[in-house]
């Protein structure tokens, strides 16, 4: 089944081209069918490239998908147009009485910041306790993950000694994961921070359940009981060039970065980056709307705050 995306977004171009079923506002209109709504709250500065890497890995699913672009009011975006701002995204006060299947919120590179000190902090904890009654599944992803696992249960981050940066190996903590159902023993996974979580306090958190993790990344997939949240700290969302674009930025921003690991041919930055983790990111996302998200939600999508209940 197709993604349903605005018509104009720039992701529908790309994600055709690749072959990825995309249906536009317009022809969506014509099925009689009740697709999952899905909100993502998009915090990364590059906002078209996030959109487009999380539309195809939503749209290679057997079902129907309807997304929603959100972004924070508190804070002006300084590396995309206020035209497509207007065009694509909405303001949590246009979406806040209404209910959606599942919830994605990205990434944003202002780790090295206490949660507190970033500008849309008090926006973003609204947003979040409010996915408690509006979201049936809620899929907090790198910076997003920290700042979920702060926000509702309190587990700190901490600074890396350097940043950590390539594409890692895992494995599967929680063996009887349906998140991870079909995976294999080992997978990959791209990393891009400065910061981590520790397994000790999560597992010390009541509520709380590591499902996977990397030797060297460390905590990847954390959940809880229900999956009504899912916190995840690596970016299985990117493109094959998405870590090299943070390199060269870094390079040119004079701030000597070492090249990500795992991820150049022979570590030489000259060559062709390895794609290594699309199938396994394919598999995840599939695996959370099928399993966290479809056969979850209510029917009567309103009743998501009734389940919160039970």
């Amino acid at each position: 089944m197709p993604i349903k995306i605005p018509n104009e977004l720039p992701a529908v171009k790309v994600l055709e081209n690749e072959n990825i079923f995309v249906m536009t506002e317009t022809r969506a209109i014509t099925q009689d069918i009740r697709p999952l709504k899905i909100l993502i709250l998009n915090l990364m500065p590059t906002k078209i490239d996030t959109e487009t890497q999380l539309s195809r890995l939503l749209g290679n699913t057997p079902l129907q998908v309807e997304i929603e672009l959100l972004h924070t009011s508190m804070h002006k975006s300084k590396n995309t147009s206020e035209e497509h701002l207007l065009a694509f995204y909405k303001e949590f006060s246009e979406v806040k009485d209404r209910y959606f299947d599942g919830m994605i919120i990205t990434g944003a590179p202002v780790e090295k910041m206490e949660f507190e000190e970033v500008d849309y902090w008090p926006e973003l904890c609204e947003i979040m306790e409010w996915t408690k009654t509006h979201v049936q599944s809620t899929l907090h992803i790198c910076w997003g993950a920290q700042a979920g696992l702060y926000y509702h249960f309190g587990v700190k981050k901490y600074m890396l000694p350097e940043k950590l940066s390539g594409v890692y190996e895992h494995v599967v903590d929680y063996k009887n994961s349906i998140l991870f159902r079909g995976f294999d023993d080992v997978f990959y996974v791209p990393h891009s921070r400065y910061t981590t979580v520790s397994r000790e306090e999560i597992e010390a958190t009541e509520g709380l359940k590591i499902l996977s993790s990397s030797q060297k990344a460390g905590v990847y997939t954390v959940a809880t009981r229900n999956g009504r949240q899912i916190f995840i700290t690596g970016h299985s969302e990117y493109d094959r060039d998405t870590l090299n674009k943070e390199y060269t930025r870094d390079k040119n921003a004079g701030i000597n970065p070492k090249i990500p690991e795992n991820y150049f041919p022979g570590d030489d930055d000259t060559k062709t980056p390895i794609i290594r983790w699309r199938g396994h990111a394919t598999l995840l996302f599939t695996n959370w709307l099928n399993y966290f998200v479809y056969q979850t939600t209510p029917y009567d999508i309103k009743k998501i705050c009734e389940v919160e209940k039970e």
